[in-house]
């Protein structure tokens, strides 16, 4: 009796535990990852191995739920893309300005291949950053900026970066961003937290005398740093908007904007700041809406003593929430720390519970794509078999559009050799209206007689860029499936009804 007692307890607790996943779920949720180039995960294959390597990465994260890829397209004023004012990357070749061979676009490829999984692809570019450190000056190109305009940019250690204080660089960058955006389908233009140096102990910025040049009326020089920076972050997003309004411009700043001690309003934290150390002054950003998302590098743990992973999203889900709010998490070191209060888990849960019960976090960036892909510490299939279980569309991005497009015209169901396919078209739209124009799908599934109801996160079974979607044949079933269709930015259209029985 006390064995069937206890049975029964077990049973009503997963019940339970499987009822509070389903609710922790959201039907709108950002889940990226970052792709990066600098690891060098490129070097030594060939165009073939390197195909078959993010192929493998991204069908895994669409396993796992990921629904964008950030990749890395430029790490110091080079490309991964072809560019008419970069040279190809040597993280890509192992030579800077040498292409690839056999000839591929990296870019365009990831692209492709995103769409095809139903995942949003955000082109990721190092602003400032001319010349890496792994790099020696004769292993740059001649075609590269430092050698072309070496008055646009300064040294600083091992480092070579455009200089922030002069607007031709602000300018040729925002050159360079225009031409990915123009040329390319991407979702997403991205940033990340590199703008001035990380400091390095009695090293000073070389730009004093620029300062005192063209201070523009500013007596610090912080201030006039940090003016310089938040000036071409503006500069940045309207030319990116201006060229394709939908295109979704973010940022990943370092973890921690200031600390307490440094200024009232700052988190309990004792780390590097972004407003004093950097000069990024994200909350102006946020703010003024110069940034379509923000994405803080909280890769500690919680209970880390510096940089407490609870303190710091607590901080920016008070301080950043005029845009959506997605929190960049260190794979190795959540699967690595152990949840303070059940030792026996690692963070994922603890920090999964951090995330919804902040009102103004609207997903996750993972770092890096390949751990995740990997499995390191069960993470990728514990997201896949638990918080990521059901697929999600991007968060609402009304300052940019939001209005729903019409919806989906002629859904009906065809037989092919493959099985059964569901099949429409796409609404028409006015090439002058953006915000009309569809470029994905959302399909949803109903038992028959269940309630048709597209806020429950468990019907959504796919976002896909196609007009077609495979369903699997059930012997025996029914089923209502339906059909939206979603805008450039996410907008959801009504849905179109299908029964379909087997």
């Amino acid at each position: 009796m006390k064995r069937l007692k206890a049975i029964l307890m077990l049973v009503v607790a997963m019940m339970l535990m499987s009822s509070a996943t389903m609710k922790a779920q959201n039907k709108r949720e950002f889940r990226g990852a970052w792709i990066q180039c600098v690891n060098g995960q490129y070097l030594g294959k060939s165009t073939q191995q390197i195909q078959a390597m993010l192929t493998r990465q991204l069908d895994e994260l669409q396993k796992d739920g990921v629904n964008a890829i950030i990749f890395q397209v430029r790490a110091e004023c080079d490309a991964l893309y072809k560019s008419d004012l970069e040279p190809w990357s040597k993280f890509l070749t192992g030579v800077q300005g040498k292409a690839p061979s056999p000839y591929w676009d990296p870019l365009q490829w990831m692209i492709e291949q995103c769409h095809n999984r139903g995942m949003e692809l955000h082109a990721w570019i190092n602003p400032y950053r001319a010349k890496h450190s792994v790099t020696s000056y004769e292993q740059v190109s001649p075609k590269n900026i430092v050698k072309r305009r070496p008055d646009l940019c300064f040294q600083y250690g091992k480092l070579t970066l455009l200089n922030p204080g002069l607007q031709a660089a602000a300018d040729y960058i925002c050159e360079v961003a225009v031409d990915i955006v123009s040329r390319y389908d991407v979702d997403g233009f991205h940033i990340d937290d590199y703008f001035y140096p990380y400091p390095e102990a009695g090293r000073q910025i070389p730009d004093q005398q620029l300062f005192r040049q063209q201070s523009r009326g500013m007596r610090n020089i912080g201030d006039w740093r940090r003016d310089n920076v938040s000036r071409f972050v503006k500069q940045l997003s309207e030319s990116i908007h201006a060229v394709k309004p939908w295109v979704k411009f973010g940022v990943s700043p370092f973890g921690i904007y200031r600390n307490k001690r440094t200024d009232p309003n700052g988190s309990e934290t004792f780390g590097l700041q972004n407003y004093d150390d950097l000069y990024a002054d994200v909350l102006l950003w946020v703010n003024n809406g110069w940034v379509d998302y923000c994405v803080p590098q909280i890769y500690w743990e919680i209970g880390n003593r510096a940089a407490d992973y609870k303190t710091l999203i607590t901080w920016w889900n008070k301080h950043a929430g005029n845009r959506p709010l997605y929190i960049g998490e260190d794979i190795e070191r959540t699967a690595k720390f152990a949840d303070p209060v059940n030792p026996r888990s690692h963070q994922l849960p603890a920090k999964h519970r951090l995330h919804q019960q902040m009102n103004n976090v609207k997903g996750t960036v993972l770092w890096y794509a390949q751990t995740a892909a990997d499995n390191v510490g069960n993470i990728g299939h514990t997201l896949r078999n638990n918080y990521w279980k059901y697929p999600a569309l991007p968060p609402s991005m009304p300052f940019l559009d939001n209005k729903a497009p019409k919806g989906v015209k002629g859904l009906k169901l065809m037989w092919t050799e493959k099985g059964p396919l569901l099949v429409w078209k796409a609404p028409k739209a006015s090439k002058k209206k953006w915000g009309d124009q569809v470029n994905r799908f959302a399909i949803y599934r109903f038992e028959k007689g269940a309630k048709v109801n597209l806020n429950d996160v468990s019907a959504l079974q796919a976002v896909t860029y196609d007009n077609f979607y495979r369903i699997p044949y059930v012997s025996g079933k029914k089923y209502v499936y339906v059909v939206t269709a979603l805008d450039r930015v996410g907008n959801e259209s009504k849905g179109k009804k299908k029964k379909i029985s087997f």
